[in-house]
Parts: C-alpha cells; structure tokens; sequence
C-alpha cells in the first residue's frame, strides 16, 4: 500500500475509545505502520505503531505482543523511546493491536548518516563512538531487565532535535520470533540481514551478546559509510556473517586509530564468548577509545573493499526481489521502517524482514566447538569456533611418523603442571588483604593462550577513602565497582581505606591477568562502613577458562 493510500485510510481515524486520533502516517515498514497521533485525554502528540492485518488476526500472537509491549514500557532511560500505552482496536473490520509511544521530532540515524557521508565520507570517529555508546547505554537496561532488542540497527535509532539518542522498536522482534503464530512457523528471526550476529542466522538461541554483534555493524556502518558484509541476496549476506571475516575499518577510513578496528574487531567475532560480556563493558570501551582520540576527519580510500559474498552468490542463493513480498510475507517500502518525524526516503532500499530459523528464547549460546544450524534447515556449513592446525606433514612423504616423543611430551607438562600446582597450595592458597602488600596476585602458570595483565585500567584511591553516600541510608556507603580494574590499584585503594578482601582465581583470557571479574557484595550495595564485609573478589588468570 503506497504512503498516500495509508495516509488517506487512516486519516481522521481513532483508536482506544476515541482517545488517540490518529493524523500523518510517518512511516511503514515490514510489520507495522507509525502514525503521529493526538492524544486527546493528556493533549500531547504520540506515535502510535499499528501491526499489520495479517499479525493482528492471530490471538497468540496478540497476546505475546501485549506482554512484550507491557515489559518494554517498564525500560525508563533517556536513550529509550518510552511506551505509553498498548492495546487494541478494530480497524477495518481486523482486531489490530497497537502501541502508543513517545513522540520524537528528529530523524533516524541513518540520515545522519547520510548527511555526514555527504560531508566527510563518513560520520567522524568521535561522533560516532559516543552514539555508538549512548545505545549501549540504552541496551544495558533492556539487557538487566533481560530483554534483546534483536534487531538493533541505524533504522531503529532515533537522533532528536537536540542530538539525543533514542532507541526504539524494543521486544517486537521478540514477539514475532516467539513462535505463537504462523507467520514464525519454525521461529524465524526477524530482523534486517546487515546487522543480525551469526547465531541469529544459524538459528542458535541469542542473549545480550548478539545485540552487541548488532551494534559493532551499526558502528562499522558508522565510521566508514559502509557495511562490512554485502551481497546480492539474504542468505549471502548470512553466509557471510557466518564464515567471512570482516576487513579492518582503518582500510576503508585511514584516520581511524587501531584502538577503533580492535573495538570493532571484538564486538564482530563470530564467537559471542569472545565479545564483550556485556553493554556496560563495550560502553566503557567506546568511551575510553573516543577519549584517546585525537580528532581528524575522516579520510575515505577510493574504491576500498569489503566483503564481497564471492562465492555465495545467486548460484546458491538466489536473489530475492528487494521491493516484493519477503520470506516472511512482509513488504518493503520506500521507508525506513519506523521513523518518527517526517518520513524520510532511504537512500537504499534495505532488505525486509526476512525470516531464519529461530529457537524460542534466548538462552547463553553453549560453549560447544562449532554451531550447528537446527536440522532441516537451507542455511550455509556451520562454522568453526576453534579450527584445528593441520599438522606438519612427515618427512620424506608418506611415511607415518611415530606418536611417542608427543606422548612423552605431554606426560612431562601434566607432570609439571601437577608439581606446580602442589607447591602453589602448599604455599597458601587464597591471598587476602586488609593491610598486606600491593603486589600483583599470586603467579599463575602460564598456558597457551595466556593473555598478560593490563596496568592502564586502575581505580583511584579516593574510590574507596571517599566513596559515594547511600542513596537510602545516610549512615552507609555504596560499594565501589572493582569489575575490570587491575588488581594492584584495587588493592591500594581497599588497604587505605582498611577494608578486608580475599581473592580467588577466574580462569578467563579475554581481559587479562590480574583484572578483576567479579566482586561481592556488587557494586553500589549499601554497606556499613563501621562494619564493612569481606570483599570477594573474582581474578583473572589470563589462561583460557
């Protein structure tokens, strides 16, 4: 249906008993239509979504979509797009549920975008990395309360008036791929093929870290004006989030620092235990990068590259028809799909909702050698978590070559690894503090893998001589957060302020030796300071777990 035709159908229509009067259609997309509406009882503007017709007949579906909108309204943070209300009503004849939201006048984050690319290529590093961290903002409180936004892209992220970020469209994807209705038949995902993490598209269960995936193409999108990952069909583009390695930002824009490709290049592995554990981390990161940088503009490179799809083209995927009905029976218009503000043409017409097999919930991916796609289904090869080195080939052709010097070999390490471990008890155990040393934690044996300590991420004393007053009791302190720091200054600041700690080791490679993992009490718990508990905390080993 053209924007006209929907504009004039709707038009002067109302829904809610006659509470919302519905006015300009703002944009369509592949599930919904965006309406500005008056509010006629708080006499406000509001954006009303209304789910297409062939959604709205399914009570299961409906019914899902209630609760996902009803646990969305609970997210209140600045970077959010409030819900206000849901409910439904009959609309030609078809119960058709619907959300009312806040109204935003600004425009999406790919028109920004745009009008950056048109100025200097791409957006500027700096600018990027701090909306970049305003969404990881907004997906730190969705991610606490438990809820993937599984379709985070720039189409979902609004710009205000005033430059502030406003992540929408929380829990509908949920409720699409929920499995209640038809329209998901075997669950698929419903997203856009850029952006989706390769467990979306291999159709593993999804958490927290897949939306990070999300927001490392949206970031990648951001500072070079282009996708890593492009092709001529839907499943190409997944095959290539599943088997192709993304190539480094700073090859398309040279002014990028190698602190942003490592950023990018972490958010983008194909292994959600290899990505950051969580929003708040990322956040940190990005804000840590975008302090580091030294401002430049950005400086394209003609006719850079990225991935291709070579070799997954129509021969094996063929093509779908980017304006006609998707595999989930959606249309792609001419619109982003949910903007707010006046509706603005996409430069591009972006892939629709297209379907992939999709696992109810979103449990933590097991840590198996390889994914393995659900039976039956028409996806590319899984890919490999950790590949196996071939081995070296035997001298002189093809003889076999004997297997003793390894076995003797490998009695010899776990021999050693076993007398180490002894005398390593025998020395004491747990390390604890409340007026020892500030040395760095007890040594570990190093494996292969063994990532060293980081020294630049420490805690300033006065955390811990000066910490912030409870918010509930004026006679207790809220507990600093120790998660990420290095253990040295962590100890500095625990033993001028005399508090008691222990220490036990976390076998985890990713942050490094001596980092701290975990803590209790967690941080901002309200203590005692006259009686303070012994602190627990959780350090890295930097071997692999």
């Amino acid at each position: 249906m053209s924007q006209d035709g929907a504009q004039g159908r709707y038009a002067g229509r109302a829904v809610a008993g006659g509470r919302y009067q519905l006015r300009d259609l703002l944009g369509e997309g592949g599930m919904a239509s965006v309406h500005l509406a008056y509010d006629s009882v708080l006499d406000r503007q509001v954006a009303i979504k209304t789910l297409h017709t062939e959604l709205g007949r399914e009570q299961a579906f409906r019914e899902r979509f209630r609760r996902e909108a009803q646990a969305v309204a609970k997210l209140t943070h600045t970077n959010i797009v409030s819900v206000f209300d849901t409910g439904e009503d009959d609309l030609d004849g078809v119960t058709t549920p619907y959300i009312v939201m806040e109204y935003i006048e600004g425009k999406p984050l790919g028109s920004v975008l745009d009008a950056d690319m048109a100025q200097y290529g791409a957006m500027p590093s700096d600018k990027a990395l701090k909306i970049t961290a305003d969404v990881l903002a907004a997906l730190e409180i969705s991610h606490e309360m438990g809820l993937v936004h599984r379709d985070i892209k720039p189409g979902n992220v609004m710009m205000t008036k005033r430059n502030v970020v406003k992540v929408m469209d929380f829990g509908i994807a949920r409720a699409m791929q929920s499995g209640v209705t038809s329209m998901t038949q075997t669950g698929m995902v419903v997203g856009t093929p850029q952006y989706l993490s390769p467990e979306q598209a291999l159709g593993r269960g999804v958490d927290a870290r897949s939306d990070l995936y999300s927001v490392g193409i949206m970031l990648f999108q951001l500072v070079t004006g282009r996708l890593p990952f492009e092709a001529d069909s839907p499943l190409a583009i997944a095959y290539a989030h599943v088997q192709e390695e993304p190539v480094a930002p700073s090859s398309i824009n040279r002014s990028l620092p190698p602190a942003v490709d490592s950023l990018i290049a972490r958010a983008l592995k194909k292994n959600p235990n290899e990505r950051f554990p969580s929003a708040e981390a990322m956040r940190d990161e990005c804000q840590r990068v975008a302090q580091s940088l030294h401002t430049a503009a950005p400086s394209i490179v003609p006719g850079a590259q990225t991935s291709s799809g070579a070799g997954v083209g129509s021969a094996v995927f063929p093509p779908v028809d980017q304006t006609g009905p998707s595999a989930s029976g959606n249309v792609q218009t001419p619109y982003t799909p949910s903007p707010y503000g006046p509706p603005t043409p996409s430069p591009a017409p972006q892939s629709p909702a297209y379907g992939y097999p999709q696992q109810g919930g979103y449990p933590t991916p097991a840590q198996t050698a390889a994914y393995s796609p659900q039976q039956g289904m028409s996806t590319p090869p899984p890919y490999t978590i950790s590949p196996q080195q071939p081995s070296a080939p035997s001298p002189g052709g093809g003889g076999r070559k004997s297997n003793l010097p390894v076995i003797i070999g490998s009695a010899i390490v776990a021999l050693t690894a076993v007398v180490s471990l002894i005398v390593a008890l025998n020395m004491g155990g747990d390390e604890e503090g409340g007026g020892g040393d500030a040395s760095a934690s007890p040594t570990q044996q190093q494996e292969a893998g063994y990532k060293g300590p980081d020294p630049s991420k420490t805690m300033e004393p006065d955390e811990c001589t000066e910490p912030d007053e409870s918010y509930n009791d004026p006679n207790k302190i809220k507990l600093p957060d120790f998660t990420f720091k290095n253990i040295d200054s962590v100890k500095k600041c625990m033993q001028q302020a005399g508090w008691q700690y222990s220490e036990k080791p976390v076998e985890e490679n990713t942050y490094g030796d001596g980092t701290i993992m975990n803590q209790f009490p967690a941080k901002d718990t309200d203590v005692d300071p006259n009686n303070m508990p012994k602190i627990e905390l959780g350090v890295s080993t930097g071997n692999p777990a």
